[in-house]
């Protein structure tokens, strides 16, 4: 089941322009190791959840594992094959912006060495590119 929210206040919204570093959500506050964000960018539910298996994956029931981020924002996409104009299209997904700073997920339980190679995988995963960060 991917992540959305239960309810949202408009069912569309406007992309808008994501500017600045993040101010909040910039270190770790679980997990002894992260994987924090670089770049701007937008990152869909289907994508979160690809790096969290990824890291499940490869820990193999070792550590615990938190998603720091939520996709609380909808995206629209209009039909294939069809004409300019005629009004914005139908939300199709979820996503959420990210700032340069912003941690994506934290981990604890483990060793140095399998959280990086874990985190690695997850930024695989990811449109952004992210850094490893320990205590």
């Amino acid at each position: 089941m991917p992540l959305m929210p239960k309810r949202v206040k408009y069912r569309k919204v406007q992309r808008g322009r994501i500017r600045g570093n993040a101010s909040r959500n910039t270190t770790l506050s679980f997990g002894d190791y992260g994987l924090q964000t670089m770049d701007t960018g937008r990152i869909t539910s289907q994508q979160i959840e690809s790096a969290r298996t990824a890291v499940t994956r490869h820990l193999k029931r070792h550590g615990k594992l938190w998603i720091k981020i939520f996709p609380d924002k909808p995206f629209t996409k209009k039909p294939l094959e069809v004409r300019m104009g005629k009004g914005k299209g139908n939300p199709e997904g979820w996503m959420a912006e990210v700032r340069p700073g912003n941690v994506i997920l934290e981990l604890s339980g483990c060793v140095e060495p399998m959280a990086r190679e874990a985190l690695a995988r997850a930024a695989n995963k990811l449109p952004v590119r992210c850094k490893f960060l320990s205590r």
